[in-house]
């Protein structure tokens, strides 16, 4: 069996109705033919779009067959126990160019309950932001299911969300059944799990190209928000220069922001999982086993269980967010 190494993947662009093209100004990401580029999946593990190796010897096959062929060597042997041939982590990055719909997503109990699926906790980081930038996550005030319903049917369900001023550099936890949605001017990167399952509460009566407006899942929205108002929905945390940061801790992923000027090293002997690498600036290159795997920005790389330690070499500095399962 062919031994595994730091794996990049094919990138899968999708067109979205409120989508850029800063997928490709920004990240030098081409999306080729495509109106727009509104998401890119990075890795990806979801059924209709599995990742496919686009490095080394194991280019051309996919995610999926990765998993059945080294199990817990790929992943971790917690991980694999707990996900068996599921890949547990979705990463993308996001153009906004528009709005995004207003939007919840279920937890675990209620998307296995209504699709056999994952629930859809996620996190965001802001690579970039026009001025005066916003986003919605959550609620301004403290409701319950018959205020929303309320506000939602007057026509005025947008004066009891959380609109949040953002600059790059910001982060966001959303938890599954928090309302929320991207704004205008924002690229962002977003860690997630497995789970491609949105109700659609608002789109802001747009239409496509064929004078259709999108589907909304207003009912099936009701049981999964969580109506409770948080005092505070932004992520806080103190960048520093050549240490590792620690953004977000939940029980689906675990992510670090790395932001590094200099050569540094990575340990990962003690870590049973998979570690990924979004780089959101700059580039670096990874060596192991006395071979090297260039990374710049706009690229994910995925290290296997079996890396236990790598080093990081830069002329340029670099910014990773990385992630891993604990």
């Amino acid at each position: 069996m062919l031994p595994l190494y730091p794996l990049k993947f094919k990138t899968i662009y999708k067109d979205k109705i409120w989508g850029g093209h800063k997928i490709e100004t920004y990240l030098h990401k081409d999306f080729g033919s495509l109106p727009n580029c509104g998401e890119t999946w990075e890795i990806s593990g979801v059924k209709s779009d599995v990742s496919v190796v686009a490095n080394g010897e194991l280019e051309g096959e996919s995610l999926a067959e990765l998993l059945e062929k080294f199990q817990h060597q790929l992943v971790g042997q917690k991980v694999y126990d707990h996900f068996g041939n599921i890949f547990p982590l979705l990463v993308k990055f996001i153009d906004a160019n528009d709005d995004l719909s207003i939007q919840v997503h279920p937890n675990d109990e209620l998307a296995k309950k209504r699709h056999n699926s994952f629930g859809k906790t996620e996190m965001w980081y802001v690579i970039e932001a026009d001025p005066g930038s916003t986003l919605i996550t959550g609620f301004n005030q403290p409701v319950n299911e018959q205020i929303y319903l309320d506000r939602f049917n007057s026509g005025h369900l947008m004066d009891i969300l959380n609109r949040e001023q953002v600059n790059a550099g910001d982060v966001f936890f959303l938890p599954a059944g928090r309302v929320h949605t991207i704004g205008k001017g924002l690229l962002i990167a977003e860690i997630q799990q497995t789970s491609d399952i949105t109700y659609r509460i608002y789109d802001f009566d747009r239409v496509d190209d064929k004078g259709n407006k999108r589907e909304l899942h207003t009912e099936e929205a009701l049981a999964a928000i969580d109506y409770k108002f948080y005092p505070e929905y932004k992520t806080k945390y103190q960048s520093e220069k050549n240490e590792t940061v620690k953004l977000v801790k939940c029980p689906y992923f675990t992510t670090n922001l790395l932001d590094f000027t200099e050569n540094t090293s990575k340990n990962y002997a003690g870590l049973d999982s998979f570690v990924i690498h979004v780089c959101i600036e700059g580039e670096y290159i990874i060596e192991s086993d006395n071979k090297q795997y260039p990374v710049k920005m706009g690229e994910c790389i995925l290290l296997p269980k079996t890396i236990d330690s790598i080093e990081l070499k830069t002329t340029t500095g670099f910014k990773i967010l990385e992630s891993y399962i604990e």
